[in-house]
């Protein structure tokens, strides 16, 4: 499938409210705090960016007692990704949005193939009320960011703005451990150096990928780093790390820091 929209993708987005069509309506995950805040920040959201792949991950063999990354899921469950934003993305371009705010990555098992994976990519498209044109992504395209509306908020007023959502993945097979060596430790404190050293280096080789993203897209940072872990009911001894970030620019040349803000203190009351 190529990143050509749905037919009824085009015909929701034709409902939309632009410039061009006032009479239209918006569509947000937006709490309310979100949708005002992101309306202070100077952005008015547009319509719900949707993107999907349904994904078979195959199968690669592995040693029983060696720790290695299983590099064919690897790349497997990057391309799934990649390819459920791109099409998130597309939506976006197509309703002429300058970024999606709130961006959320999602995974859900088909129960037809347990090998069959979707891949969700959802967020809020929105677009400058002024029509500044940078605020959009290193290759013109719509900016991605993973932000929640208040975060996107203290992002803009402190300065900086997200540029692209970036990503790593690794999927690793813990090696076993031997009988005799699982009797040796069965009644002691002790640590499992075979299994430290595996989550470490699959961690590290997850977050490498993502910061290689923050360069390749002109990056200062990243900030909101977070790391999922999940097994996607594979066999066992085998995970997946996944790293995902917003990469952030300054606005402007150089931000002294004392010109920064103060970060305002919220009670959150959410669920």
């Amino acid at each position: 499938m190529s990143n050509d929209l749905p037919a009824h993708a085009r015909e929701r987005l034709k409902g939309l409210r632009t410039s061009a069509h006032p009479s239209g309506v918006f569509t947000s995950d937006f709490s309310v705090n979100e949708f005002l805040l992101v309306r202070k920040a100077g952005f008015e959201p547009i319509g719900l960016c949707v993107g999907s792949c349904v994904y078979h991950v195959g199968i690669q063999y592995r040693s029983w007692s060696k720790n290695q990354e299983l590099d064919v899921l690897s790349k497997a469950m990057y391309h799934a990704r990649e390819l459920a934003m791109s099409r998130m993305r597309a939506e976006a371009k197509a309703m002429g949005a300058d970024g999606i705010v709130g961006v959320k990555l999602t995974i859900k098992r088909m129960e037809w193939d347990r090998h069959m994976l979707e891949f969700m990519a959802l967020g809020t498209g929105v677009v400058h009320a002024a029509g500044h044109e940078g605020f959009r992504a290193h290759d013109g395209g719509p900016f991605t960011s993973d932000l929640s509306g208040q975060d996107f908020w203290s992002l803009l007023h402190s300065g900086y703005r997200p540029v692209e959502l970036v990503m790593g993945s690794c999927v690793y097979h813990v090696a076993h451990r031997g009988m005799l060596s699982s009797l040796g430790t069965i009644t002691r404190n002790i640590e499992l150096e075979n299994f430290t050293a595996a989550m470490y280096e699959a961690r590290e080789i997850a977050i490498e990928r993502m910061q290689a993203e923050a360069a390749n897209a002109k990056a200062e940072g990243v900030v909101g780093l977070d790391i999922h872990e999940g097994s996607h009911s594979w066999e066992s001894h085998v995970i997946e790390f996944f790293a995902v970030g917003t990469a952030v620019l300054p606005l402007h040349q150089e931000i002294a820091p004392e010109k920064i803000p103060d970060p305002m203190m919220v009670l959150s009351v959410n669920d």
